[in-house]
């Protein structure tokens, strides 16, 4: 190997002088075999690199590492930059895989996958998707809430055959600032529960002539606004439509 094709520098040298190679470089049936730290001051050409059996291979620099994939024009196909600030990554579609095979996450200009059982999101703030986003579930880790939040703008939620909410083992909660709509456009909307309360509905008044009882039946306005009335022999809704004004 000419010297000026290929400078090289070793940091340590060979008591014995060169016999099969030159200092620590050793060439041998295999290729070239290089022990201790060395440093190459123009472009290594080679078709493997590899390490020690049992060791680690190291790529040291004082900046970043680069490593580019060519095509036969010397064009870059895909290249992989580690910096001191930042791992970056060119390459028309970035993909990684369990040991079997299994894809974990890829990327590309159209979409993103992550392909793994679980994605789990670490961060004090949350997951923020500032589109739509399209899942089949979404649930906490056990003995966890799940909270769903739109701080500034409206919460929906669409599925051509339904949209389940469940909670198993805990309270189910919904809170609006300004209205809390329940819709179903074919079908009908059923609250099943051992105990249903309206705590918060107001009360129509009534004449106080004619028997009252102490219950309470619901009526609904024309425009579906809910009250109570207090019930009688008979339905008293139709004589309490102040509240429907």
């Amino acid at each position: 190997m000419p010297q000026e094709q290929y400078p090289h520098r070793n940091n340590m040298q060979n008591s014995e002088g060169p016999q099969d190679g030159m200092g620590n470089l050793r060439i041998t049936d295999k290729g070239l075999k290089l022990e201790g730290d060395s440093e190459f001051l123009q472009p290594l050409y080679a078709k493997e690199i590899q390490s020690r059996p049992g060791n680690p291979l190291y790529f040291k620099s004082a900046r970043n590492v680069t490593v580019n994939i060519l095509n036969d024009q010397t064009k870059v196909l895909t290249q992989l930059i580690t910096g001191p600030k930042a791992i970056e990554a060119y390459s028309k579609k970035f993909e990684v895989k369990t040991v079997s095979g299994k894809l974990l996450f890829s990327a590309d200009d159209n979409e993103v996958v992550v392909g793994a059982e679980r994605l789990r999101v670490l961060g004090a703030e949350g997951t923020v998707f500032p589109k739509s986003i399209e899942t089949p579930n979404v649930r906490a880790d056990p003995f966890k809430e799940l909270r769903l939040e739109s701080p500034t703008r409206s919460l929906v939620m669409e599925a051509p055959k339904g949209v389940e909410i469940n909670a198993e083992a805990g309270n189910m909660e919904a809170t609006c600032r300004t209205e809390l709509r329940l819709e179903s456009k074919d079908g009908e909307i059923t609250l099943e529960a051992a105990k249903i309360k309206l705590p918060r509905l107001p009360q129509g008044s009534y004449s106080p002539t004619g028997a009252r009882q102490k219950i309470f039946e619901i009526c609904v306005c024309p425009n579906g606004r809910l009250f109570l009335s207090q019930a009688g022999t008979g339905s008293t809704c139709q004589i309490n439509t102040s509240v429907c004004l």
